[in-house]
């Protein structure tokens, strides 16, 4: 497992500080290889602002936490709890950050928005599903992203919205 932190944290270093959410030009992107009915082991973690209660469900089919906020064909979940932190922060809405541990009611497969050539082997371990999510608690163990990384990835996702660029939704 300690193969996977340092994977992890060179990915997260990436992305929080230089990588592509911060300012490096955005380049085509092909999903290639991604694994379908992924087995993780939990806790499994949802990042958003909506104010959730144990046993609530969340589905596929209502406007996205992102960009134009389309109507997402998937539920998004990670096994690490900053991702979940990040999405919640970055999530639309005026609600506080909430990071849920979630239990997926059906299979789950890599997220192609993250995981590409600059994340090879899914070290974010993020995930998407078209089946619902389980509410199971709301972790409140979590730290933010430091304000300026936050800002820099906001103003990324600016940029990539008036591109037109979208997170891969099919």
């Amino acid at each position: 497992m300690e193969n996977g932190n340092r994977d992890f944290n060179q990915a997260w270093n990436s992305l929080t500080t230089k990588g592509e959410m911060c300012g490096e030009p955005v380049r085509p992107f092909t999903p290639v290889g991604l694994r379908k009915d992924v087995k993780e082991e939990g806790p499994l973690y949802h990042g958003t602002r909506a104010a959730l209660q144990p046993g609530d469900l969340l589905t596929p089919g209502h406007a996205s936490n992102y960009g134009s906020r389309q109507t997402a064909n998937f539920v998004y979940l990670t096994a690490r709890k900053e991702g979940a932190a990040l999405a919640a922060e970055l999530a639309a809405g005026d609600g506080p950050a909430r990071v849920y541990v979630v239990e997926p009611l059906g299979p789950i497969e890599d997220d192609p928005n993250v995981t590409d050539r600059k994340f090879p082997g899914n070290p974010t371990r993020s995930y998407r599903t078209r089946q619902p999510l389980r509410i199971i608690r709301e972790e409140r163990d979590w730290e933010p992203l430091a304000p300026q990384a936050l800002e820099k990835i906001r103003e990324r996702m600016r940029q990539a919205a008036q591109q037109g660029i979208e997170a891969i939704n099919d």
